[in-house]
């Protein structure tokens, strides 16, 4: 497993002539990343949301907003990556 490791390594400092990953591929790095993040927040917040409409109809919009806010740093990430 160590010699492996040690041939990965030998071929991947061989390569010095430019960065290990590109800009566009940082980009695309951030936007799957936000997107595991949003959906990680969106797991909580949106059983969190479903029980309180359940129980109180009023709290639709909240609730909606509350949903919705995880979404926009996709949002944000999907942006960077466009300008990128």
């Amino acid at each position: 497993m160590f010699e492996n490791a040690l041939q990965v390594a030998s071929l991947v400092l061989q390569d010095a002539s430019g960065p290990a990953i590109t800009s566009t591929g940082m980009a695309a790095l951030a936007v799957g990343l936000a997107g595991l993040g949003a959906g990680y927040a969106e797991r909580g917040i949106g059983s969190a949301a479903v029980g309180a409409v359940a129980e109180d109809d009023d709290l639709f919009v909240q609730a909606l907003i509350l949903t919705v806010l995880p979404e926009t740093i996709l949002i944000f990430a999907l942006v960077a990556m466009i300008l990128a």
